[in-house]
């Protein structure tokens, strides 16, 4: 999919994307627990219908009425996998699922895309040597088998979440109490208590004893009940940043109290705005794409933290760098930090690509905005906020597809 978008100035207001981290947390405690729930104002995002794919191929029924789900849920040792699970591309339904399979007892088979099935999955790799169970991987698919047990789990901090989240998932379920001790320094925190926050609403007790150290009581039980997911903070970036170049957009549905590590955007776009800002990212990656954009398109800017946005569904630091370029804008890649130079700005000299990854798409449309141009592949937000394209446009930025 090709769009055009030419210069345009975004007014009026919107709602929030619901919020897809919160999503796959909710949609997966439900089918643990055993009985009805409801989980209200779901995307229908291609990430999270993984999710749910998934957890049917497990043996949980769900109904869809409108963007509500509503849940059978059972126990993982009375799941029952009829069918390999297709993660399609999200990294959180395969991360967050594979310790739940492991507490069915019962062989599972996860496959993917190649770009998921090749991203790094040492930490569990790591602890079936540990831990005794099955994990097989060969490019294609992952294989695993098992009973997790509880006891004391040692994680790296410095990788993805995920593979946290995915643990406190399952373990609650154990027949022993579990610790999991995470190495420092830990990056992403806000997502392991989006995790724990999730698990409360469900009943299940996790809770930080130290700075490093969470722990899981054994022997708990999921118990049903209704939520409703909240707007999501990281999409809602994209069109809040039309505000810093004359936009006046509104977003409806955010909760300022909310646990998301992305609602620190409002305060970094502030300082890219300012001055020549150096900005860790290592705590929300997902933000890193659109603050390149802007950095870019305003004063420049150094951010650290960015190692791990080579592991995301491009090289994100060297995919906007590419693309940056095209713009005029010089930027230096480095292991763990991109340096965007203020430079002159123009209208791209060629067309853009979205690297088949959504925020890429997104933070690109942002400076198209300005200058008019076009992106290549821009079917991508998909994954994320499906009606990205329809909610700038009800916003006044001139975009349609070619």
């Amino acid at each position: 999919m090709k769009i055009q978008i030419n210069k345009s100035v975004a007014r009026g207001e919107i709602q929030a994307p619901p919020s897809k981290s919160m999503a796959h947390r909710l949609l997966i405690a439900a089918a643990l627990a055993e009985g009805k729930s409801s989980v209200r104002s779901v995307s229908d995002c291609e990430d999270v219908r993984a999710t749910l794919e998934c957890l049917k191929a497990l043996g949980v029924h769900y109904q869809q009425i409108g963007n509500d789900i509503i849940i059978e849920g059972k126990s993982p040792r009375d799941m029952t996998p009829i069918e390999p699970l297709n993660t399609r591309e999200s990294g959180s339904t395969l991360r967050f699922l594979i310790p739940i399979a492991l507490s069915t007892d019962k062989s599972v088979v996860f496959y993917g895309s190649d770009g998921l099935m090749n991203r790094p999955m040492t930490v569990y790799e790591d602890l079936a040597k540990q831990k005794g169970f099955t994990y097989l991987k060969d490019g294609r698919s992952i294989i695993v088998k098992g009973m997790l047990e509880g006891g004391e789990y040692t994680l790296p901090g410095n990788v993805s979440s995920q593979f946290i989240s995915g643990l406190l998932f399952a373990l609650p379920n154990a027949k022993k109490d579990s610790y999991l001790k995470i190495l420092p320094p830990i990056e992403s925190r806000s997502y392991i208590g989006l995790t724990i926050n999730a698990l409360k609403r469900f009943n299940i007790k996790a809770e930080w004893i130290d700075d490093n150290t969470i722990y899981i009581p054994a022997n708990q039980i999921y118990k049903p009940c209704d939520v409703v997911v909240e707007g999501d903070y990281s999409g809602a970036a994209f069109p809040d940043a039309f505000n810093l170049f004359g936009g006046k957009v509104d977003i409806l549905g955010l909760n300022e109290n909310s646990l998301q590590g992305d609602k620190v955007y409002k305060k970094y776009y502030d300082m890219l705005t300012r001055g020549v800002p150096t900005i860790h990212i290592g705590d929300c990656p997902d933000l890193g794409p659109v603050m390149f954009a802007i950095a870019a398109a305003k004063n420049g800017g150094i951010f650290t933290g960015t190692k791990r946005l080579k592991i995301k569904e491009s090289d994100r630091a060297q995919v906007m760098a590419e693309e940056l370029k095209k713009f005029g804008s010089s930027v230096s890649v480095y292991e763990d930090t991109v340096v965007i130079y203020p430079k002159e700005f123009h209208a791209p000299t060629e067309p853009l690509f979205g690297h088949n990854d959504h925020r890429i798409v997104m933070s690109l449309s942002i400076l198209l905005s300005l200058t008019g141009g076009t992106i290549e592949g821009a079917e991508a937000v998909k994954k994320s906020y499906p009606g990205f394209f329809k909610d700038i446009k009800s916003l006044g930025i001139d975009v349609f597809e070619i």
